[in-house]
């Protein structure tokens, strides 16, 4: 309720004047919770819920989720053989390991757009099992698509992939929500992997949905000042409270040009786990 509410006026989303059924709440950390509400109760395959008022007062929750994603992130990072480079030249420059990731996928991609660097490199994030919406602990992570290359180069290669991958994640998550009769059309995003300008961008060139990031970081402090602003009687619910407390910070549209790509990246990554589960079936036969 810290970030979801907000008033959105005059920032030209899908979702104004729309009501707040047509969002979803990301809380992307060291895992992450796709939150959606709706009017009536929505029974969605793999989605938690529905639970009545359990987010906002009158309206039905459902919860998806995807068990690691910021962990994620970091194993395939500092597991990576070039890490002790990328350690020492990020030190040197005075920036954290993945704006200093950020950046050099920017030196390397020459002309083409970021996201089209990995082709031929795809991920499957399960590397803990997955959540939601195919609720299969023993799901494995995959990589299709590595070379004998150990540099730098691949590392940030490797680390765009995952990013994508948990993109993608949020797209099946967030298609599932939509065929069980969710109208989404607006992604929130806060927790610590919003801070990361790749991981948002993705998220809204993957998903095909503009992301709003909160223009105070630590939205779980907002949503308990809502709460309480609504037990001490300053608003008269926490709807009113939530447009009223909430601040819009930056708004991140999807690139239409690049839909083609993620489509196809989308297509692959549906295939990996498609072809997970007949290896397990040849071996359990």
């Amino acid at each position: 309720i810290g970030v979801i509410g907000a008033d959105v006026k005059g920032h030209n989303l899908p979702c104004e004047n729309q009501p707040i059924t047509s969002r979803v709440a990301l809380i992307c950390g060291t895992s992450s919770c796709h939150m959606g509400v709706s009017e009536t109760p929505i029974f969605v395959p793999g989605v938690w819920g529905p639970y009545f008022s359990a987010m906002v007062p009158g309206l039905w929750l459902n919860e998806g989720g995807q068990s690691a994603t910021g962990k994620l992130i970091d194993h395939v990072v500092r597991g990576h053989v070039a890490f002790p480079e990328l350690q020492s030249k990020a030190a040197a420059s005075a920036h954290s390991i993945y704006t200093y990731l950020n950046s050099h996928l920017d030196l390397i991609k020459k002309s083409l757009p970021v996201g089209f660097l990995t082709v031929d490199l795809h991920v499957w994030p399960d590397f803990h099992g997955n959540r939601s919406p195919l609720t299969d602990l023993t799901l494995k992570g995959m990589v299709v698509g590595l070379t004998l290359s150990r540099g730098l180069d691949e590392l940030a290669l490797i680390y765009l992939a995952t990013i994508q991958a948990i993109a993608l994640g949020t797209r099946h998550i967030l298609e599932t929500m939509q065929a069980a009769g969710h109208h989404i059309n607006t992604l929130f995003l806060c927790g610590g992997l919003s801070k990361n300008p790749l991981f948002v961008q993705m998220h809204a060139d993957i998903t095909g949905k503009p992301v709003v990031l909160s223009k105070e970081v630590e939205s779980v402090l907002v949503g308990a000042a809502i709460l309480g602003a609504c037990a001490s009687g300053d608003f008269a619910s926490i709807q009113e409270a939530m447009a009223k407390m909430g601040r819009i910070g930056r708004v991140v549209q999807p690139n239409r040009e690049h839909k083609r790509f993620y489509d196809k990246k989308y297509e692959v990554f549906l295939k990996l786990v498609e072809h997970q589960r007949e290896y397990r079936s040849i071996m359990n036969s």
